[in-house]
């Protein structure tokens, strides 16, 4: 459990991107782990206590512990990967130089990570940025027939020779490429029968290694392999569980819920950290094992910001801090007024 606690999250690079290629369920799925890595954060922010005398606190920290914790990060690195892809892709038919804008991009990430850092010390940025240039950036120019075997290697290798966190990140990012390279990216999403068999195996996967979890002690020297691939199972149950949802009825209503909050992620992301800083003190969170009292300030934020994005998305075509990551990535100041509404809620790509 202390190795997921320490996992860096954050948004992905392209959150609030759009472009002609971009599948609206991905933003809505990163919108979705959103409100899981918030859950995750404040109690890291604040250094909430894990133990307390009050019953309903002990319920709150174990839940989150079992069904949150570590099992949304996984999300947002693949899609990291596969908006990298997206984005490449886009650039590649604007820009003689791609990946040099791909490098000012991540140089302009990491530089938020750091000053992020002394906000949150387990952000995600800075090792997003240095992982996209050391792993990524390399693995762009790898056809498919060797970027998916290495791809999937170097995820097994980060969840069991690793222990998962930070060591799963790569194996993540390169699944998330070859995802958007292979074309699943496309199809994946509207493959509801595939989705089902993901999400049965991810189930039984995940029944053996939660009961190991719970069984296992806590400082076993396998401890937090086995809490890393609870986590990763969990993460893949929820995405595919997620988007069947949105191939039902209830798709509708959930996507216009949650493709906004992943469409301003970044932005999100950031201004969360804020305000849990900023009112964190008043509410007597630091260090305290105020559970409850963390839960219910996550939903207040979580509800403000998915009115916010959805609202500011209406007149601008992308959020404020990926309107400033875009315009450095471009070197130019690029339109964030919408002119009209695209069909679909989809905006142009520049």
């Amino acid at each position: 459990m202390n190795t997921r606690a320490s996992t860096p999250t954050a948004p992905t690079a392209a959150s609030g991107e759009r472009s002609p290629s971009r599948i609206t369920e991905w933003d809505a799925l990163r919108g979705f782990a959103l409100c899981g890595i918030l859950l995750i954060n404040i109690p890291q922010i604040t250094r909430l206590s894990p133990a307390s005398d009050s019953t309903t606190s002990n319920l709150v920290s174990d839940g989150l512990g079992m069904v949150v914790e570590g099992h949304f990060y996984p999300i947002f690195a693949f899609l990291f990967g596969l908006s990298f892809a997206l984005f490449l892709d886009g650039a590649e038919r604007r820009s003689k130089h791609p990946r040099l804008l791909l490098v000012r991009r991540l140089v302009f990430l990491g530089l938020l990570g750091v000053g992020h850092h002394l906000l949150q010390p387990g952000e995600a940025l800075l090792p997003y940025a240095i992982a996209g240039l050391l792993v990524l950036l390399p693995a762009s120019w790898l056809p498919n027939a060797v970027l998916v075997p290495v791809s999937v290697l170097v995820a097994v290798a980060g969840f069991t020779a690793a222990s998962g966190g930070t060591f799963s990140i790569p194996g993540l990012f390169l699944l998330g490429l070859a995802c958007a390279r292979t074309g699943l990216a496309d199809t994946a999403p509207r493959r509801p029968g595939r989705l089902r068999v993901v999400l049965a195996v991810a189930v039984l996967l995940s029944v053996p290694t939660v009961w190991a979890e719970l069984v296992y002690p806590v400082d076993g020297p396998l401890a937090s392999r086995i809490s890393a691939l609870a986590g990763v199972l969990g993460a893949i149950g929820y995405a595919a569980a997620f988007l069947l949802v949105l191939r039902t009825r209830l798709g509708r209503p959930v996507r216009a819920l949650f493709e906004p909050l992943g469409r301003m992620a970044l932005t999100n992301y950031l201004t969360a950290t804020l305000i849990v800083v900023a009112v964190a003190g008043a509410l007597g969170l630091h260090e305290s094992s105020a559970w409850s009292t963390a839960l219910l300030l996550a939903l207040i934020i979580l509800a403000i910001q998915a009115a916010f994005s959805r609202r500011w998305l209406r007149k601008f075509r992308y959020g404020p801090v990926e309107w400033v990551l875009r315009s450095i990535t471009w070197w130019e100041l690029v339109p964030l007024r919408r002119r009209s509404v695209p069909a679909g809620g989809i905006a142009s790509a520049r």
